[in-house]
């Protein structure tokens, strides 16, 4: 029989809501089970033979996602990861920069990230030291390693809002990576310099003097970053202010989406090491 939560709470569990099972009623308890995979047998007015019953039920239904809640951090890296399956490992280094090296006895590339190395080998990406990276930084990988052209970096800035279907994202840019940036390091520029070192930043403030800060980053070989950031004077009425800047081939590296994370994890990086 099949066990929606419905199902489960009618016709099998108690309906006392007597929270020993540690939910405040047999109804949430139910939707537990069903969609979260909670351990049916926490009830503890259940029969050994009932459960075991519900148990292979409800074994079929969790192997074929039936009801449950879906991950979608794990539907992402689904998609990625299908998104990118006719990528060559061998074909990489052309495309997207890095080396080929070999891992575990399969060909593998190894891929300069910010300021350290990650390894994508034809089933995961990980950083150097073998671990994992999360479920988000893969999908920004493997979106890469789909869409890489063989474009190299043309030395010409666009801000982000100069680049097509970016108008619906600018507020996302703002709260997300701008005003972050402003709060933390309004008078605080030399720890954003110094935040900026930490993670590859090259400083360029002297070919962009009107800058309070100008650092250059290279997140990927193919996609480099500016940051520019302006203390700002409130005597004169001007207030901080913080912008990116993206090589004008990075479309063809990354969509829209990706840029927008690669910002965020701009900012995130930059405001962690600054603590």
């Amino acid at each position: 029989m099949a066990l929606s939560v419905v199902n489960l709470y009618r016709d099998i569990l108690p309906k006392t809501n007597c929270k020993d099972c540690g939910f405040p009623t047999c109804m949430a308890f139910a939707s537990m089970v069903v969609s979260e995979k909670h351990p049916i047998k926490n009830c503890p007015y259940l029969t050994p033979a009932i459960i075991k019953v519900c148990e292979k039920e409800l074994a079929e239904q969790y192997a074929a996602g039936k009801w449950l809640r879906r991950d979608m951090k794990e539907d992402a890296l689904k998609w990625a990861k299908e998104k990118s399956a006719s990528m060559k490992i061998e074909d990489l280094p052309g495309r997207i920069g890095g080396k080929l090296i070999e891992k575990d006895g399969t060909p593998a590339l190894e891929l300069p990230y910010f300021n350290e190395h990650i390894i994508i080998t034809p089933d995961r990406i990980m950083h150097k030291d073998g671990s994992a990276m999360t479920r988000y930084e893969q999908v920004f990988i493997y979106i890469h390693m789909a869409q890489g052209g063989n474009a190299l970096p043309s030395g010409k800035w666009r801000n982000f809002v100069e680049f097509p279907n970016t108008v619906s994202k600018m507020k996302s840019m703002i709260e997300q990576v701008e005003t972050p940036l402003i709060e933390k390091f309004q008078d605080h520029t030399e720890a954003l310099t110094q935040a900026a070192l930490k993670i590859g930043g090259i400083n360029k403030h002297d070919e962009y003097p009107t800058s309070d800060v100008a650092m250059l980053f290279a997140p990927l070989p193919r996609v480099p970053v500016m940051l520019m950031f302006w203390d700002g004077e409130e005597e004169d009425g001007f207030g901080a202010e913080a912008k990116l800047s993206f090589d004008d081939t990075i479309t063809e590296h990354l969509d829209i989406e990706s840029i927008m994370f690669l910002s965020e994890r701009l900012r995130e990086l930059l405001c962690d090491l600054s603590e």
